[in-house]
């Protein structure tokens, strides 16, 4: 990263000197503006959660389409995070509930929190809503705050959790059963 100064890095969490995660934490802390995508064989919820603790922007499965994965770089190069409904979903199995959240969210936050939970991009919430993406940004960024989360994924996480969104099923996953 240091000599070819690349905007966005696709990470293997599986490699032979150093393990993926600990990759992602070094390119972040030592070039911040770095954008890492992990594509793995890896469909584990604590190694994704210590993937995206550690800095990462996306996580995706090998499994996922090559049309999701320009997709998921195109949108991580706009300064999105993406998280997938499914790989929130299985994340939240290994997640302990706790009491739901009381008024942490106005109600324009929590429909956009809900928006984002559903797979939508910022841009698509922003014309849906006919506001402007720096607008969703700002509710996105006092989200952060409320939830006192730094990530858009921890942000999700913590909203179900507290009971604040759901995950809804999409139409991938009816395809699935």
């Amino acid at each position: 990263a240091r000599e070819t100064q690349p905007d966005i890095v696709l990470m293997d969490l599986s490699m032979p000197v150093l393990d993926g995660v600990s990759a992602t934490r070094r390119i972040i802390s030592e070039f911040p503006d770095i954008k890492v995508v992990v594509l793995t064989m890896h469909d584990d919820p604590p190694l994704t959660r210590s993937a995206l603790e550690a800095g990462a922007s996306a996580y995706l499965t090998k499994g996922t389409s090559f049309a999701d994965v320009l997709d998921t770089l195109r949108r991580v190069l706009a300064g999105e995070e993406v998280l997938s409904p499914q790989l929130a979903a299985s994340m939240l199995t290994v997640v302990e509930a706790e009491d739901p959240g009381e008024e942490l969210l106005s109600s324009r936050q929590t429909e956009i929190l809900q928006m984002i939970a559903d797979g939508q991009s910022t841009k698509q919430v922003a014309r849906e809503l006919g506001i402007t993406q720096k607008t969703v940004h700002n509710h996105l960024n006092a989200i952060y705050r409320r939830l006192d989360t730094q990530s858009l994924t921890h942000a999700v996480l913590s909203a179900v959790r507290l009971g604040i969104i759901d995950l809804r099923p999409t139409a991938e996953d009816s395809e699935a059963v």
